[in-house]
C-alpha cells in the first residue's frame, strides 16, 4: 500500500562549500580538516552530540598511535590533538598497551569546541532525509528537524552516517557480508568487580536472566571512580541498517545490560548499579559500498605500502562471530587467537602458516586513498564503517582510530576537489597524503 505525498516547496536553510552528514568523530574530523583549508562547512547529526560510537555509544577506547613496538608514532592528526586536549582535564588515560581510555562526556565537549572554533555550522537533532541531484552531482541534502523540512545547498558532500544513507539514495553498488559482525549495547556500571569471575556467574545463573555465555570486555573510565564501561554481550541476527532490526537491537541491548546488573546484585554478594546506557547501540557492521580499491586482509597483515596511503594502523583483525559467542583475532606477528565465552576458551593458531607466508612481520599497515573513491557521483565521498573491505580487513579497519584518519582524508579530498574544480575521481591520492602530512598527520 502506498500514499502520495503532495509536492511542496522546501526552503534552503543553509548554503556551504561542504556538507558533512553524520557527526561521528569521522565526520567531525572531516569537517574540521576541510574548514582548516578554508571551506565553509556544515555538519548534520541525528543525536544530541557529536562523537558517534565514542560518545553516544559510550565506547571509550582509542587504540594505539604507535607501531607494534610502541616506539614510533605512526598516527597523529586530529586523534592526537583531541587526546592532548583531553589530557588538560584528566579525561584520558594511556594504558600499558599505549591505548587510550577516554571519558565520553569530556569528548563531547571537546568536539563541540572544535566545531565552534572552526566556525562550522552545526545541526544537532537533525535527520538526513533525501538528496536532490543534477545528473551525477548532488546539489542539496534534505533534512528534518524542529524547524521542519528544509534543504542544505553545498558543492560537495561527505557521507559519514555509518550505514551509507546518502550512498544508498545515490544507488551506489553495495553488498552485505556473509557474516555480519553483531552490535553491542554498552553501558556504565557502578560497583567493584575485583575478584568476581563474571564468566562463572553467567555459566551458573545466566539462563535465569536470559544472559548467554558470550565473549565480552570492559574497561575503566577516566575520572569516574568505581565505574566501568561494560561491553559484555551482543545482539545477534540483526542488520541495524533496517528500522525493525535497529529497534529490536536497542531494546534487547538495554535488557541485556539490566540483566547483567541484576545477576551481579543477586549472586555476587556486592552492590552494583546501572549508571548509564548508550543512547545508540554500538553497530559494528551493516552495508558496504564498493569503491576503486577493496581492502583485503592479506595486504593489511603483511604491511603492503602505498604511495597514496591515508591511513596507518596496527589494530588487529578483530572478527566478532555472528553465530557462536566467539571472537577471532589475527595479529601482525602472525598469531591467530579465537576466544569463546566469558571464561575465554582459547584456540591459538598462525595465519602465517595457513597462508604459507614467510616474510618479515610488519610494524604497521596502510590503506590507500583509492579505497574512498566511488565512480558515479563527482562531488561525494562515503567514509566510515561502510568501507569496501573483505571480512578480515574490515575487522581491522572498522575501529575509531582508523576511521578517524579516513575522515581527515575525506575532508582534505573535498577541499582538493573544489579547489582544483575537478571530480573527486580525478583527485590524486598522493597529493591528499601530502596535505595530511602538512596538516599534522604522522604519515
Amino acid at each position: 500500500m502506498y500514499i502520495t505525498e503532495p509536492s511542496r516547496r522546501i526552503p534552503v536553510c543553509y548554503e556551504a562549500d561542504l556538507c558533512v552528514v553524520g557527526g561521528s568523530c569521522t565526520g567531525v574530523f572531516a569537517a574540521v580538516r576541510a574548514a582548516r583549508l578554508g571551506l565553509k562547512v556544515v555538519i548534520v547529526e541525528k543525536q544530541n552530540c557529536f562523537g558517534g560510537v565514542a560518545t553516544a555509544g559510550l565506547v571509550n577506547i582509542w587504540h594505539s598511535l604507535y607501531d607494534v613496538d610502541g616506539k614510533n608514532q605512526i598516527i597523529a592528526g586530529l586523534s592526537h590533538e583531541v587526546i592532548e586536549r583531553l589530557k588538560k582535564t584528566d579525561a584520558v588515560r594511556e594504558t600499558a598497551k599505549r591505548n587510550f581510555q577516554l571519558n565520553p562526556n569530556n569528548l563531547k565537549v571537546e568536539l563541540d569546541n572544535l566545531i565552534k572554533e572552526h566556525k562550522i555550522k552545526a545541526y544537532l537533532h537533525t535527520y538526513y532525509s533525501a538528496l536532490a541531484c543534477d545528473g551525477n552531482r548532488i546539489t542539496h541534502a534534505i533534512i528534518e528537524n524542529k524547524d521542519g523540512r528544509s534543504a542544505i545547498k553545498a558543492n560537495f558532500f561527505i557521507d559519514a552516517t555509518g550505514d551509507g544513507d546518502l550512498a544508498r539514495d545515490l544507488r551506489l553498488p553495495s553488498y552485505v557480508g556473509k557474516s555480519i559482525q553483531p552490535p553491542t549495547s554498552c553501558f556504565f556500571m557502578l560497583g567493584d568487580m575485583t575478584g568476581i569471575n563474571l564468566g562463572d556467574l553467567v555459566e551458573k545463573h545466566g539462563e535465569e536472566f536470559g544472559v548467554d555465555n558470550d565473549w565480552g570486555w570492559s574497561t575503566e573510565v577516566p575520572g569516574l571512580d568505581n565505574i566501568t564501561l561494560r561491553a559484555d554481550t551482543h545482539v545477534y541476527n540483526v542488520l541495524c541498517s533496517r528500522a525493525d532490526d535497529l529497534t529490536h537491537a536497542e531494546m534487547e541491548g538495554r535488557r541485556q545490560a539490566d540483566a547483567i546488573v541484576r545477576m551481579l546484585n543477586k549472586y555476587s554478594g556486592r552492590k552494583f548499579a546501572l549508571v548509564n546506557t548508550c543512547s545508540h547501540i554500538g553497530i559494528r557492521e551493516t552495508v558496504h559500498y564498493k569503491t576503486r580499491y577493496m581492502a583485503n586482509e592479506r595486504a593489511l597483515l603483511t604491511g603492503k605500502r602505498y604511495e597514496s596511503a591515508v591511513l596507518n594502523g596496527t589494530y588487529r583483525v578483530d572478527i566478532h562471530h555472528s553465530h557462536d559467542n566467539g571472537i577471532t583475532f589475527k595479529y601482525l606477528d602472525g598469531t591467530t587467537a579465537t576466544h569463546y565465552g566469558k571464561n575465554e576458551k582459547i584456540i591459538i593458531g598462525s595465519w602465517r602458516d595457513e597462508h604459507n607466508y614467510y616474510g618479515e612481520s610488519t610494524k604497521y599497515y596502510q590503506l590507500p586513498f583509492e579505497n574512498l573513491i566511488q565512480e558515479q557521483c563527482v562531488n561525494f565521498i562515503a567514509v566510515g564503517r561502510m568501507i569496501h573491505a573483505d571480512e578480515g580487513a574490515f575487522g581491522a579497519l572498522r575501529v575509531m582510530i582508523n576511521l578517524n584518519q579516513l575522515g581527515e582524508a575525506a575532508g582534505v579530498a573535498s577541499w582538493l576537489s573544489l579547489h582544483r574544480n575537478r571530480p573527486i575521481q580525478e583527485i590524486d591520492g598522493v597529493e591528499v597524503r601530502s596535505l595530511l602530512k602538512q596538516g599534522g598527520s604522522a604519515l
